[in-house]
């Protein structure tokens, strides 16, 4: 076939594409019209779990891959949601951080983007409705819990509807040659990640804590002898040479995202819940605890402890476990550790993201 018929082709496929995307997204309006009626959230995770199930196993019979048409859909999606009602997503700021990416990686480039100084701000903005949902950093691979978080969850009635898994890759940036950088500016996660990269290559330089990584490029680059670690989006927005690329100690290095909002989505058949409890002051409270979700054979995925801040050598244990809250098995288990705890919240049960 000649070069022009096989462009007339994509041409006329072209057609039908967007004829196709058109007829789409009346129906997603449609439904969205249907979701005002029940008062119901226009976003909802557990129906966006289901279309990328059905699209990756539909990508098993083309040369595209997963991810790409993953991608695709994504936008689609996107500018279907701001169709039905403009939707405001608040995030860790400013501009070009990974929560940020992060962001974006999920609710794609139609929806508004509320940037925020801090984590505890981006839970005032929802519960404000200043904002529909909001993103915050939860826990990385390499450097573990990110403390902030999960201790608004003690405070705030927000619940979990949604994770983003997504990968890391830091990178130094200046507007100075490696030999004169002086000062590196960075969040204190993020010189955990690359603690051993920093020691080998620049183990005199003065290490300068900032609230965010693009904090950290706006001050490396304004400032002689100075250096960012922070994403490329960060150094193309600021004007930065990257000097080196992916100094993270660990090349599968991923940070785990949560998206709060104010309602549950509906169950998917492989979802997560959070909890949040607080034990009683005995010898065997935690063991005790922790029994019915041995008995009820839940898988548990993480446990993890945060003074209470209230008393001395109090804690609450935040804990992960597969399931949905309205699967009966787990009622059962969750009523049965109500009965053996002071205190128990449920902060959300979701759709889980493959690593």
């Amino acid at each position: 076939m000649k070069l022009d018929d096989l462009r007339k082709k994509i041409d006329h496929l072209d057609e039908k594409i967007i004829q196709l995307l058109n007829e789409r997204t009346d129906v997603a309006l449609k439904i969205g019209e249907v979701k005002k009626e029940k008062g119901s959230a226009i976003y909802a995770p557990d129906r966006e779990s289901e279309v990328y199930s059905k699209i990756a196993k539909m990508a098993k019979d083309g040369p595209l891959p997963a991810e790409a048409l993953k991608s695709v859909y994504r936008e689609i999606m996107s500018a279907a949601l701001t169709l039905e009602r403009p939707i405001t997503i608040a995030y860790l700021g400013p501009e070009a951080t990974y929560t940020h990416l992060a962001s974006i990686s999920k609710f794609g480039s139609s929806v508004n983007y509320m940037p925020c100084q801090n984590i505890g701000d981006v839970f005032l903005e929802v519960e404000k409705r200043n904002a529909d949902y909001g993103v915050v950093p939860i826990e990385n691979s390499t450097e573990g819990a990110v403390n902030y978080t999960l201790d608004m969850f003690m405070e705030s009635d927000l619940k979990i509807c949604s994770e983003i898994i997504f990968d890391i890759e830091h990178h130094l940036m200046s507007a100075q040659k490696l030999k004169d950088i002086k000062r590196v500016y960075s969040n204190p996660q993020v010189f955990g990640q690359c603690r051993l990269w920093i020691e080998t290559n620049l183990p005199r330089v003065e290490l300068i804590d900032t609230m965010s990584t693009t904090q950290a490029a706006q001050r490396a680059a304004n400032e002689a002898g100075a250096a960012a670690i922070a994403s490329k989006l960060a150094a193309t927005i600021y004007n930065l040479s990257i000097i080196a690329e992916r100094i993270q100690d660990i090349s599968g290095n991923q940070t785990r995202f949560l998206v709060v909002g104010k309602t549950l989505p509906g169950k998917t058949g492989h979802d997560k819940t959070s909890i949040m409890v607080s034990i009683k002051d005995k010898v065997g409270a935690l063991y005790e605890m922790l029994e019915p979700i041995r008995k009820h054979k839940i898988n548990m995925t993480k446990i993890e402890s945060r003074p209470s801040k209230k008393k001395a050598w109090d804690y609450f244990f935040f804990i992960d476990f597969e399931g949905h809250v309205d699967d009966p098995k787990v009622k059962k288990m969750l009523d049965e550790v109500e009965k053996r705890v002071r205190f128990l919240k449920v902060l959300g049960s979701y759709p889980i993201q493959k690593r």
